[in-house]
């Protein structure tokens, strides 16, 4: 069921935003060559029981994911780009790293996601992490009352197709409120014009995340991350917005 917020609510909702952001920024500030995967999901960990905050990803377990995620972060390494699974690795010169991090405050839920590179960047890394930033940029423009979810989606899939990007359309953007995930799911690529009529006080995260030279992933044997079938990297950008009658509200804008 799609449930629209009230302007109240989405008031509520900015607590959360405020804290996924700072949490988001203060794990791309600690990212560095030496560093492990598992501090950085200490430190989110940390910053929760500091806010008094709730984890989303701890006890969560979806049907794809073939145990509770057990962690309260995603860390996706080169060639994984979404869901992955926090373990003993240390962070070298040049690895593609996103984090993606979803958290409850005060009963409501903000989630986002950010790539960055360790160290020494790849050219063609730094190029991939700004299409997929200018794609979440194009999807928020479009998260207007009175347009259709298939334009948001469309904005997303041409940024990509025009950078020469595929686009995987087995998980994309969802509704976000009481829990992490809810109806409608917002698919990284579509038609301009279908889709559902987008009203004030929906409020949803827009995620775009793409490889370099594929769109076919398979699951890690940690039964959770997902990876590039080639061995190419990929980049995952995300935000949640609230649709309101005076334009889109990002909720987890970072300072």
């Amino acid at each position: 069921m799609i449930e629209l917020r009230t302007p109240a609510q989405i008031e509520q909702m900015r607590p959360a935003g405020r804290f996924v952001a700072d949490v988001i920024t203060a794990l791309a500030e600690k990212a560095d060559v030496g560093v492990n995967l598992l501090e950085l999901d200490e430190l989110a960990h940390a910053m929760i029981r500091e806010r008094g905050a709730e984890s989303c990803y701890i006890d969560y377990h979806p049907s794809f994911g073939a145990s509770p995620f057990g962690k309260v972060l995603c860390t996706s390494v080169n060639d994984a780009v979404l869901h992955g699974l926090p373990h003993d690795y240390v962070l070298q010169d040049g690895d593609l790293l996103s984090v993606d991090f979803a958290a409850k405050v005060d009963g409501w839920v903000a989630d986002s996601a950010l790539s960055v590179v360790v160290g020494t960047p790849r050219p063609e890394d730094l190029a991939l992490i700004e299409v997929t930033g200018r794609a979440l940029e194009a999807g928020i423009d479009q998260a207007r009352s009175g347009r259709r979810l298939g334009d948001i989606s469309a904005a997303i899939g041409e940024v990509a197709r025009a950078a020469g990007l595929g686009v995987n359309l087995q998980f994309g953007g969802h509704g976000v409120g009481r829990t992490m995930h809810g109806e409608p799911h917002v698919p990284n690529d579509g038609r301009a014009g279908r889709g559902l009529k987008l009203r004030p006080g929906l409020v949803i995260a827009i995620e775009p995340w793409f490889l370099h030279t594929t769109d076919e992933i398979y699951t890690d044997a940690d039964g959770w991350t997902l990876r590039s079938k080639d061995g190419s990297r990929g980049a995952h950008m995300e935000h949640t917005v609230a649709i309101t009658i005076d334009g889109p509200i990002v909720l987890t804008e970072r300072s």
